[in-house]
């Protein structure tokens, strides 16, 4: 199984850098639903070529959402999310910029996650590190959240391969289209 994921990543980083297109983010942000909306947003700061949730962050926040990112506060720890208004930002233990621990720690409902590869019954490949996937078993052991891969729509595979500690989304937000995948609790 890892060397069929280590074959997927390298191969989806390169494709993911091809799909890449400047309207594509607006595009998916105007195709989510915002009855899907929760109070406390999950979005991402999108490294290597992700698609970037600021277009879909600014409309739930429009909507009345509150943002929240990601911080890494540990390598093998689970993700905390803290408010992304109005704090100074650090780089947290994986690297990357994030709130610092001024911000408010909140618990999101609602997860835009991002994706280096997925497929249509919610099986996601991220870049391997395992804070997702951490993190989401998390949330879910705490109540309930809905995650949502955010990717190009040329990231869909026909299978991800998955293993037991692999955590599912819930849907699928595209430049184009939404689609649930038939996974969610909530």
């Amino acid at each position: 199984m890892t060397d069929a994921k280590a074959r997927l990543r390298r191969r989806m980083r390169a494709a993911r850098r091809a799909l890449a297109h400047p309207e594509a983010a607006g595009e998916a942000a105007a195709r989510f639903p915002i009855e899907r909306l929760a109070p406390v947003v999950a979005v991402y700061a999108p490294q290597g070529g992700e698609m970037d949730p600021g277009p879909l962050a600014r409309r739930l926040a429009a909507a009345g959402a509150r943002i929240v990112l990601p911080v890494a506060v540990a390598r093998d720890a689970p993700l905390i999310f803290r408010a992304a208004d109005g704090a100074a930002f650090a780089p947290d233990a994986a690297g990357i910029l994030a709130p610092g621990p001024e911000a408010a720690v909140l618990v999101p409902g609602l997860v835009v996650a991002p994706v280096l590869a997925l497929d249509a019954r919610g099986g996601r490949l991220g870049q391997g590190g395992g804070y997702y996937d951490r993190t989401l078993a998390a949330l879910r052991a705490g109540g309930r959240v809905f995650v949502v891969g955010l990717a190009f729509a040329g990231q869909e595979v026909d299978e991800v391969p998955t293993g037991p500690h692999d955590e599912r989304l819930d849907a699928i937000l595209t430049e184009m289209g939404y689609r649930e995948t038939g996974k969610s609790g909530a």
